[in-house]
Formats: C-alpha cells, sequence, structure tokens
C-alpha cells in the first residue's frame, strides 16, 4: 500500500508540477480541468449514478468550465460569485454536519447532482484564478490545507481526546478530534506567520494570501486563518458524510493507495472560493 501511495504521488507531482510552474497558466488550467471532471464522475457515482450517468456528470462540469472560460470569467473580478459560492458553503456545511448522515439522503437527488456540478466548477475556476495572481499565492493557499490536515493527524495521535474527552465528529469521521483541530489551526498560524515575513524579507512581488490579509491588520489575518481551517475540516467531514450515505470508504479508485479524485480536494473545495473571497474583501 505505501508503495502504491509513493507511486501515485510521485505520478501526480510529475503531472502538476511543471503544470504549475509553466510560464503560461494554460496546461494547469487545463489538468485542473480534467481533475474536476474526474471528481464530478466519483460525485455522480456516490450519488446513485450508474457509470454513463456519471460520465454526463464529467461532461456537465467540463462544459460548465468551458462556457466560463469563453465568457473570459478565468480573469475577471467575480467579488460577488466568492461571496454567494464562499456563503453558500459555510451555510451548507454547517446544516449537515448538524443533521448529520441520513440529512444527505433525503435531499432531492436532483440537488445533490447540480450541487457537485457546482462545487467543482467553482473550486476550479477559484483554482484558476489563484494562479493566475501568482504562484506565491495559490501555494499559499494549498499550503495552508495541506498543513492544517498534516498536523492534525500528528496533533490528533499525539493528544487526542486528553483535552476534551470527545470527538470532533463520531458518527461522520470517528478518528478525528478537537485537540486535531486545535494541532491543525497552530501550524497554519505558525506557516502563515513565516510566510508573511518572508514575503517581507523577499520584497515578493506576488503576495502570499496571508500577507494580503495581513495588510488589513493582524486581527483579520488571525480570524481568517481560523475561519480557513475550520471550513478545510468542514469540505473533509462533508465528504466523509457523504461517503458514509453512500455506503463506501474511498470516492473511487483512480488514484490506487490515495482513494479517489475527491478524497484528495474535498478541503480544497470549500477553501478556494472562500480564499479568492477574502481577499476580494481585502483589495475592496
Amino acid at each position: 500500500m505505501l508503495q502504491q501511495r509513493v507511486i501515485t504521488a510521485l505520478v501526480l507531482l510529475g503531472i502538476l508540477l511543471p503544470a504549475l510552474f509553466s510560464a503560461s497558466p494554460l496546461p494547469f488550467t487545463l489538468v485542473v480541468l480534467v481533475l474536476m471532471a474526474a471528481g464530478a464522475w466519483e460525485w455522480g457515482r456516490l450519488n446513485g449514478l450508474g457509470h454513463r450517468g456519471s460520465l454526463v456528470m464529467g461532461a456537465a462540469c467540463v462544459a460548465l468550465c468551458a462556457l466560463s472560460w469563453q465568457q473570459g470569467w478565468l480573469d475577471a473580478p467575480l467579488p460577488w460569485l466568492w461571496r454567494v459560492g464562499g456563503c453558500s458553503w459555510v451555510v451548507a456545511s454547517a446544516w449537515l454536519l448538524y443533521a448529520g448522515v441520513p440529512a444527505w439522503s433525503r435531499i432531492p437527488t436532483g440537488v445533490r447532482w447540480i450541487a457537485g456540478v457546482l462545487a467543482l466548477w467553482l473550486a476550479w475556476l477559484a483554482v484558476v484564478q489563484a494562479r493566475m495572481v501568482g504562484i506565491n499565492f495559490l501555494l499559499s493557499v494549498l499550503l495552508l490545507v495541506w498543513v492544517a490536515d498534516i498536523f492534525a493527524y500528528f496533533a490528533g495521535r499525539a493528544w487526542g481526546l486528553r483535552f476534551t474527552r470527545r470527538k470532533l465528529a463520531p458518527s461522520i469521521s470517528p478518528g478525528k478530534s478537537w485537540e486535531g483541530a486545535g494541532g491543525g489551526a497552530a501550524g497554519v498560524a505558525v506557516l502563515a506567520t513565516a510566510w508573511v515575513l518572508a514575503d517581507a524579507y523577499f520584497q515578493s512581488p506576488v503576495l502570499s494570501f496571508y500577507s494580503q490579509l495581513a495588510s488589513r491588520g493582524l486581527g483579520s489575518l488571525a480570524a481568517a486563518v481560523l475561519f480557513m481551517v475550520a471550513m478545510s475540516v468542514a469540505g473533509d467531514l462533508v465528504e466523509s458524510l457523504i461517503k458514509r450515505s453512500a455506503g463506501v470508504k474511498d470516492s473511487s479508485g483512480l488514484l490506487p493507495g490515495h482513494g479517489g479524485v475527491l478524497d484528495r480536494v474535498d478541503a480544497l473545495l470549500p477553501t478556494l472560493p472562500l480564499a479568492m473571497m477574502l481577499i476580494s474583501g481585502a483589495q475592496a
């Protein structure tokens, strides 16, 4: 299993890194589009569609992305879209996590299909715009999610249930603890501080997500970091809730050793548009 995970990770890095650091954003845009289309296919399978229906879901996601691309949305300011999408994520995830696993199956199937396509399209649009802002900015958002996840894992293993005696969401993801979530937040706080100092020291021409927020004050930066970590956890938990409702462990087997695409991007689905929403406010 470990060998499989390493090989898959190396292959993904071999595709993603050249696309990310290409002089043109086009290769990265296309690579992420393929990933989102695969995620939409997985979403269809998780929500009652067969193979053909899931392929239609993937095609619908590609069509929506292509339409927004053709309309010039990739390099257009979209503060209204980030606000609507970000607020929708906050409200929907809060309701789902409060209502629990049974609530998902009570949502009309068509609504679930549409919600999945829209969530993946919005994340694609956000990550492409973030790449157009600059690689420093995009990496600062991506690493927020990855650092939160890594620190949460190790903090949970070291101190899980030591202080709270209660798991974070036992009916959805029994392995997660409040101590782990706190460790994730602490890790991102360190990351944000280091990145702001590095931007200032190296006089980065493209400011990171953290530096853009720090320009409004350290209080704004601290609040934004806590909020983003919370939504990162929420994205992970929402996908776990959907998988529990479907009775599966992974969203698919597309990424051997890692599960599916949705298993790898679940926390990014809410955080990417929310990052764009927050910097839209910072730039206002």
